[in-house]
C-alpha cells in the first residue's frame, strides 16, 4: 500500500470501485459542490474534481476538493499541465495534501481554443506524463524535481487517463506503457460505448500485462438525449458512438431518451465488469449527478465497501 487513499484500498482488496465527477461551478458558490458532493455521497469510492475543463473557467479543483473533504468525502483532485508550470503544480500538490487530499489525476488540458479564453496562452512546462514522473519522485523519493528534500512528502495514489478510441488505435496501449513505466497507479478511460472496441483495447493491455501494474477504471457517460449521441459521435474528438447506439436512443420518444441512455450506461457496466483486467467504473454522468445513485444501485455495485 503506498498511500492512504480510500481508492487504493478499495482496489487493493479486489473490489470493483466507483469513481464519479463533480465540476465545480463558474462562481464563488461553495453550495454547489456542497450540494454535487451530498448526491454521491455512499454511492463512490472518490470524486473526480475538474480542473478547468472545457478550458473554461470554473472554481479550482483545489478548493472545491477542500470543500468535499470537509464533507467526508474523498476527492480525487485533477491537475492539467496546461495551466501551471512545475512550481505551481508542486505547490498545489503540497497544499492539497495538507487538506487531507491523497489521490489525484494527472492530465495536460483541453486546448484554450475549446473554451472562453481562446487567447489564453498555455503553458505545458511539463506534459502530464512527466507530471505523473514528478508526483511519484515527491511521493516515493520525498524530493522536489529540483532535486530538494521535502519535509512530509505528499503521499499521493497517482492516477491518468487513457483514450481506447483515439486514432491511431494501434498506439494507443503503447501510450498507456508509457504511463505505467512513469509510475501511474490508476487509469480512468475515456466513455465507452463501443465495447468490442475496448475489449480488443484490453486484450492488448493484458498482452502487454499493464492490468497487473496498473488499476483501469472504464469510463461510462449515461446519455441524456440521442441528440446528445450523436453530438458526441459526430462532433467530440476521439470520441466512438456506433450508429447502433444512437439509432437506439432515437427509437425512443423525447421524454423516454434520458432513462434508454441510462438503462445503456448501465448494460456497459455488467457487460464491462466480466472483463478481466477492469478494476472498477468511472461514472461521468456530466451536470447529472442526481443520476448517480440509480446507475450505482442498479448496476450491482452497493454497497461500497468500507475500509479504514
Amino acid at each position: 500500500m503506498k498511500t492512504n487513499s480510500v481508492l487504493e484500498k478499495v482496489l487493493a482488496n479486489g473490489n470493483l470501485a466507483v469513481t464519479s465527477e463533480c465540476g465545480p461551478p463558474r462562481g464563488a458558490v461553495p453550495e454547489k459542490v456542497k450540494e454535487k458532493g451530498q448526491l454521491l455521497a455512499g454511492f463512490v469510492d472518490a470524486v473526480n474534481v475538474t480542473d478547468n475543463q472545457t478550458a473554461m473557467v470554473r472554481m479550482s479543483s483545489l478548493g472545491a476538493s477542500i470543500l468535499l473533504r470537509q464533507m467526508g468525502l474523498n476527492p480525487l483532485l485533477q491537475m492539467v499541465t496546461r495551466d501551471r508550470n512545475r512550481l505551481a503544480m508542486q505547490s498545489e500538490i503540497l497544499s492539497a495534501y495538507a487538506h487531507g487530499i491523497d489521490t489525484m489525476l494527472c492530465l495536460s488540458g483541453d486546448h484554450p481554443h475549446f473554451g472562453d479564453h481562446p487567447m489564453a496562452a498555455s503553458v505545458h512546462d511539463i506534459d502530464s506524463i512527466q507530471l505523473i514522473q514528478m508526483v511519484k519522485t515527491m511521493r516515493d523519493e520525498g524530493r522536489f524535481q529540483g532535486g530538494a528534500e521535502i519535509e512530509n512528502p505528499p503521499k499521493m495514489f497517482i492516477g491518468a487517463a487513457a483514450n481506447p478510441f483515439a486514432d491511431p488505435f494501434e498506439l494507443r496501449v503503447m501510450r498507456l506503457a508509457k504511463k505505467v513505466a512513469a509510475g501511474v497507479d490508476f487509469i480512468q478511460t475515456q466513455c465507452i460505448y463501443n465495447i468490442p472496441k475496448f475489449e480488443k483495447w484490453m486484450e492488448g493491455v493484458r498482452n502487454r500485462g499493464l492490468h497487473e501494474k496498473c488499476y483501469i477504471l472504464a469510463g461510462v457517460t449515461p446519455m441524456k438525449s440521442a441528440g446528445m449521441a450523436r453530438y458526441m459521435k459526430n462532433k467530440v474528438p476521439g470520441m466512438d458512438v456506433p450508429d447502433d447506439v444512437v439509432a437506439r436512443m432515437a427509437a425512443k420518444p423525447k421524454e423516454e431518451q434520458a432513462q434508454e441512455g441510462v438503462d445503456i450506461c448501465i448494460e456497459t457496466i455488467q457487460r464491462l465488469s466480466q472483463v478481466e483486467g477492469v478494476a472498477g467504473f468511472h461514472i461521468m454522468a456530466i451536470e447529472w449527478e442526481k443520476i448517480v445513485p440509480e446507475i450505482v444501485e442498479r448496476a450491482g455495485l452497493l454497497p461500497r465497501p468500507q475500509v479504514a
